[in-house]
């Protein structure tokens, strides 16, 4: 098993290893929440790549890795992920000034 430390790097990997063999290529998470820890675990039988973090902001990334896959599931290994991805802008919340107490 090898741990991927960079986030990039995981995700290419990933979907590399789903394009190779998509009919037995698995990808699960696991989180435990007493150590504060989520990993995710993408494997084929023959390679298997782990990802592990204990940030919370990654929780965002695990969720466009989701949608990656399921879109390389339903409409088949050979779909651009660039749509998948290109479609998450983030949003700017406005600031909220003037809305405690006065002192």
């Amino acid at each position: 098993m090898v741990y991927v430390t960079s986030w990039d790097e995981f995700v290419e990997r990933s979907v590399q290893l789903f394009r190779a063999d998509p009919e037995s290529t698995r990808y699960s998470m696991k989180y435990r929440h007493c150590d504060g820890k989520l990993v995710l675990k993408v494997t084929d039988n023959k390679e298997c790549l782990k990802f592990k973090t204990d940030q919370a902001q990654d929780a965002k990334k695990m969720e466009k890795l989701n949608n990656i896959f399921f879109a390389l599931m339903a409409r088949g290994p050979e779909v651009d992920i660039t749509e998948v991805t290109g479609k998450e802008q983030m949003e700017v919340q406005p600031s909220k000034k003037g809305r405690g107490r006065k002192q």
